[in-house]
C-alpha cells in the first residue's frame, strides 16, 4: 500500500524530530528523510510530499493526518490542493459517476481501520434507481460532508428503506487474531458483507463496486482460505463519490462506529477520541491511570504504535 499527500512546515518538523532516530542512511533524491518504523518506509520529500509505503501506510499516514489537523486549526493534507486540480478531479468524477451512479448496484465500505479505539465497521448496501431521489433528499450523495450529528439522523431513515449487511469485528477478535494486515482484514470483512448481502434477497444489479485499496488480485488473493468468495466485482478509487450503494455502505459503518464508540464511552465514562493522534494517546493514558493496560484489549487496537506510546510514557 502507498499513500501521498502534502504536509505543511510544522508538520514537517514534527516528522524529522519523531523519526530521528528511525532515518535511514541513504536518502532518495529531493528527500529530506527517508525512515522506516514498524514496516513502514516513510520518506519525505523537499516538496513537503510524505510517501508512507508498507502493510501499515495507511495507519501511519492517518496518524500524521490526524497531527496535521491538529497544528492547522481542523485543515487535513488534502485540503491544501490547488483550486485548479480540484476542478479537474471534479469534471472526472462527474464523467466515470455516469458509470457507477445512475445504476442498481451493491456496494461495501468500511470504517474504523485507521481509528485506534473502537472496532473496524463493514457494511455493504443494494440501491437501486428507484432509491437515488430518496437517498439525495437525505443528502447521501454528499456523504463525506455529513457530520456525526447528521449521520445519526440520516441513517435511521436508510435503514429502513434500504438494504444491507453489517459486519462489525470487535477489538478482541482483532487483537486476537494472528495476522494484522489491514487490506486482508478489510478483504475478509468486504467478502463477508457481500455475501451476506446476497444471501437475504436476489437483488436485481447490474454492478458489485468496492473502492479499490489493492489492487484486485491482491484483494483475491488475501481470500484465498475462504471457502466462499464473491469474484464479480468492480474495483474503482473514491468508490464512495461515485456510486450511491458504497456511500450508504459508508454512511451505514460509520452511523455503527459511532454507536459502538458511545459504548465504550459510557463504559469509561469519558467521550473517546476518534482516530490515532496526539488526543487518543493523551486519552489512553488517562485510562490506562484508572483502568490498568488490560483495559486496552476490550477497546483498542493494540498493534498500533499508539498502544508503545502509552504504555512507554507510563512505565517512566
Amino acid at each position: 500500500m502507498v499513500v501521498v499527500y502534502k504536509i505543511s512546515e510544522n508538520t514537517k518538523e514534527k516528522m524529522i524530530e519523531y523519526y530521528q532516530d528511525k532515518k535511514r542512511e541513504k536518502t532518495p533524491p529531493y528527500a529530506i528523510f527517508q525512515a522506516e518504523e514498524g514496516g513502514t518506509i516513510i520518506t519525505l520529500y523537499e516538496s513537503l510530499k510524505v510517501m508512507f509505503q508498507g502493510i501499515s501506510a495507511d495507519v501511519d499516514a492517518n496518524m500524521w493526518r490526524d497531527v496535521e489537523a491538529h497544528l492547522n486549526n481542523g485543515k487535513l493534507p488534502e485540503e491544501t490542493k490547488k483550486k485548479e486540480k480540484e476542478k479537474k478531479d471534479e469534471k472526472e468524477l462527474y464523467e466515470e459517476r455516469k458509470n457507477y451512479y445512475y445504476i442498481n448496484s451493491i456496494g461495501s465500505d468500511e470504517v474504523g481501520t485507521g481509528d485506534f479505539f473502537g472496532p473496524i465497521v463493514v457494511t455493504a448496501s443494494f440501491v437501486s434507481k428507484n432509491d437515488i431521489e430518496f437517498l439525495e433528499e437525505l443528502g447521501v450523495r454528499d456523504s463525506k460532508k455529513l457530520t456525526d450529528a447528521k449521520i445519526l439522523e440520516v441513517v435511521p431513515k436508510i435503514i429502513k428503506k434500504i438494504p444491507y449487511e453489517t459486519i462489525i469485528y470487535t477489538n478482541e477478535e482483532y487483537n486476537k487474531a494472528k495476522d494484522h494486515n489491514m487490506n486482508k482484514i478489510k478483504a475478509i470483512l468486504h467478502n463477508k458483507a457481500l455475501l451476506g448481502l446476497m444471501k437475504k434477497d436476489n437483488y436485481n444489479y447490474d454492478k458489485v463496486v468496492v473502492d479499490q485499496f489493492c489492487f484486485p488480485r491482491n484483494y483475491f488473493g488475501y481470500l484465498k482460505e475462504s471457502n466462499n468468495v464473491f469474484r464479480k466485482i468492480t474495483f474503482t478509487t473514491k468508490a464512495e463519490d461515485k456510486c450511491l450503494s458504497v456511500a450508504c455502505g459508508s454512511l451505514i459503518s460509520r452511523y455503527v462506529f459511532i454507536k459502538e464508540m458511545e459504548k465504550i464511552s459510557k463504559k469509561l465514562g469519558k467521550i473517546v477520541p476518534k482516530g490515532a493522534g496526539e488526543k487518543v494517546d493523551s486519552f489512553g493514558k488517562e485510562i490506562v491511570k484508572t483502568y490498568g493496560k488490560n483495559i486496552l484489549k476490550s477497546i483498542a487496537k493494540l498493534n498500533f504504535k499508539n498502544t508503545d506510546k502509552i504504555l512507554k510514557e507510563l512505565k517512566n
